[in-house]
């Protein structure tokens, strides 16, 4: 192999290492945001699941008069 396949070879390498490196970036920044997200609608979630049996309490005490 001569020098010049070698050297596009390494350069070959270093522009797939760098486009590795931005993509992991950008899917370590999405897993970031959808793990807040997720954080997020559990938090919802079990507030309105709160919200529920609170009413349904209420009806069955009302039921109870």
């Amino acid at each position: 192999m001569d020098i010049k396949k070698l050297e596009d070879r390494v350069d070959e390498l270093i522009s797939t290492v760098e486009r590795l490196r931005s993509e992991n970036k950008t899917l370590r920044d999405s897993q970031t945001g959808l793990v807040t997200e997720r954080e997020n609608l559990l938090s919802k979630t079990e507030q309105a699941r709160n919200r529920v049996d609170a009413m349904i309490n209420r009806l069955k005490a009302m039921g109870n008069e």
